[in-house]
């Protein structure tokens, strides 16, 4: 697979927890759930979206912003506004005196918050990956804290799909939900990585190089392959000395490491496949034998694939870049 697809097929939300909130000024949320990466977009206010990690930015109706966990963050009427409610884990919900407001205040299917809506009220989609599995290490390692895609380039049709199936409770209706919030963070971070100047990761840009584009692409789509530095070289038109320099420059490690790291990657999603061994694994992404790949994988994720399977994979705290984009 290319770059791009290899990249963005890591997004795939299971059970993913979604919700309608409803909020009247003064108001302001603490989100403390660790959860790895979640999606949100005003329907109607604005809100303003507070990193513990990075510059305030104000989000509102078609704006679409991303926030990677785990840190805490809070969301907000204003910058200073004190926190009135807390997230906790498992999504529970808290004032700061302790009393458990998650049941008192859902409005229905879906939905939550302030029951009486006045014209100053902030209706907020949001939408939250439970796991990192669900996202992959590549990508939660090169997004920023937060990452904002303004109205007018957000898919308005796709928000007000996701705004009218929030609240509905059907047959099959998380996996409708599950695709939606998919697609939308999808279009985020497409726009990211083509946005000039917004931090999209080195390995993306240097594709556009003639040279590592070439090795990049053989690399991504063939992970399979032996490929050495000599046969990349040999591809790309150039000599030995001047791949392995000009890859390392761009890319910020040698063809090999990449290569390593991208196995790896591809093998941790397939292991999240039920019915995968660690033998056929191992054959998919390049290792003669499942010890092969369970020598690397330890090596590089610091766990078997046996206990990254069992959900013993390290957390991706401290991981990503810790600041605001907003794209243009």
């Amino acid at each position: 697979m290319d770059t791009l697809t290899g990249l963005l097929e890591g997004p795939k939300a299971r059970g993913a927890y979604l919700q309608k909130s409803v909020f009247n000024p003064p108001w302001s949320l603490r989100i403390e759930d660790r959860a790895p990466l979640s999606v949100m977009t005003p329907v109607r206010g604005t809100a303003w979206l507070v990193p513990d990690a990075g510059e305030p930015v104000l989000i509102g109706p078609g704006d679409v912003a991303v926030v990677r966990g785990p840190v805490p963050y809070t969301v907000a009427d204003a910058p200073g506004t004190p926190v009135q409610v807390t997230v906790g884990a498992d999504q529970r919900c808290s004032t700061g005196d302790g009393e458990d407001v998650t049941d008192t205040m859902a409005l229905g299917v879906r939905t939550w918050g302030a029951r009486a809506v006045d014209a100053g009220s902030v209706v907020l989609l949001s939408g939250t990956y439970q796991a990192p599995g669900e996202i992959g290490r590549r990508l939660l390692g090169a997004l920023p804290t937060v990452l904002v895609r303004p109205a007018g380039t957000a898919d308005a049709t796709l928000i007000t799909l996701l705004a009218a199936e929030v609240s509905r409770d059907e047959p099959g209706q998380a996996i409708v939900l599950d695709r939606l919030l998919d697609l939308l963070l999808i279009g985020v971070l497409r726009a990211w990585l083509a946005a000039p100047g917004s931090g999209a990761p080195a390995w993306y840009r240097a594709q556009a190089d003639p040279v590592v584009g070439v090795a990049l692409r053989l690399l991504h789509e063939n992970p399979a392959h032996g490929w050495t530095v000599e046969e990349l070289a040999h591809k790309a038109g150039v000599s030995r000395a001047s791949m392995a320099r000009r890859f390392t420059q761009l890319v910020g490690e040698p063809p090999v490491a990449h290569l390593t790291g991208w196995r790896i990657a591809l093998a941790a999603d397939l292991l999240r496949e039920p019915e995968a061994t660690i033998a056929t694994v191992a054959r998919r992404v390049g290792y003669g034998t499942p010890f092969a790949l369970s020598a690397a994988f330890k090596r590089v994720r610091g766990v078997s694939p046996q206990e990254y399977r069992a959900g013993a994979a390290p957390s991706p705290a401290g991981v990503g870049v810790g600041r605001t984009v907003v794209l243009p």
